[in-house]
């Protein structure tokens, strides 16, 4: 099985993204990178190749050659700068995971990342993806001793979703999905003369991109109406035409099924559920 790492290198100086004279002493990769090679290394088996990639500068080969020491086979890094959009860069990084069995990714970068890539990356291969996972279980065996990837990935609500991940495939993983394992001091010694495959950047100068600091939206409030405990809901989100508070007595049973009835209204159950 071939697996192929996606690293995002950011430098940032403070608490904005410094794209034209970055301060290399705060660059790095997100948990959530780490964590995606960690579990690649624990899915490696015999025979199998674990590559990892990354679209930037010559300084992000530091953090290459840190992937490496770890356990990595391969390091490829994309010259280029790190202003591409999301599907340019997953472009680029598709012509080399191209016939990777699958592709990990870290959730999102630490530079504000939209987590978009890794479905880019997908969309570029035709592979399936399954992204946001908290959990990536690599001990599962089918009834032919065959390895199964069944993740958990989070959904609203507090609740999750167990799947099985077809191959190929594309993953993108929390930071507290895995912790990377630390390198030997051999491993470490070796990797600052391990080769580091420089491929050229895509046809074509990045755009320019202008980083704000993050402003919500402003809120739309209507014109006061009704009473104080009327006004106060609205400010605060809470009530409304919708909702009610209703005070029941009810026997065990038919309280239980109240309980029940007005969960799967809600959605928290399902009809197919209730016996």
């Amino acid at each position: 099985m071939r697996v192929t790492v996606c690293w995002k290198w950011v430098a940032v100086d403070g608490d904005r993204e410094s794209t034209d004279d970055p301060d290399h002493r705060w660059a790095g990769v997100s948990a959530g990178d780490r964590a995606a090679l960690e579990i690649a290394l624990r899915l490696r088996g015999a025979g199998d190749h674990v590559t990892v990639l990354t679209l930037g500068p010559a300084e992000s080969e530091r953090w290459l050659r840190e992937a490496l020491a770890a356990g990595a086979d391969r390091a490829v890094r994309i010259d280029g700068p790190i202003r591409y959009h999301g599907d340019t860069v997953a472009a680029a990084l598709a012509t080399v995971a191209a016939g990777s069995d699958l592709v990990i990714a870290g959730d999102f970068s630490i530079d504000r990342g939209t987590g978009a890539v890794p479905a880019f990356i997908a969309a570029e291969l035709g592979y399936a993806q399954a992204l946001g996972l908290v959990d990536v279980d690599t001990d599962v065996r089918d009834d032919a001793g065959r390895l199964v990837i069944r993740a958990v990935r989070r959904l609203d609500g507090g609740r999750r979703e167990v799947l099985d991940v077809p191959v190929p495939a594309v993953m993108s993983v929390e930071g507290a999905a895995a912790k990377l394992r630390r390198a030997p001091l051999a491993a470490t010694l070796a990797s600052g003369d391990a080769p580091i495959e420089v491929l050229p950047h895509p046809v074509g100068e990045p755009p320019r991109i202008e980083v704000r600091p993050y402003r919500p939206r402003p809120r739309v409030l209507h014109p006061p109406h009704g009473g104080t405990l009327d006004r106060v809901r609205e400010l605060l989100q809470i009530g409304g035409d919708a909702t009610h508070a209703e005070t029941v007595a009810l026997d065990p049973p038919e309280a239980a099924a109240r309980i029940i009835g007005q969960l799967t209204t809600w959605g928290y159950l399902d009809r197919s559920d209730q016996v």
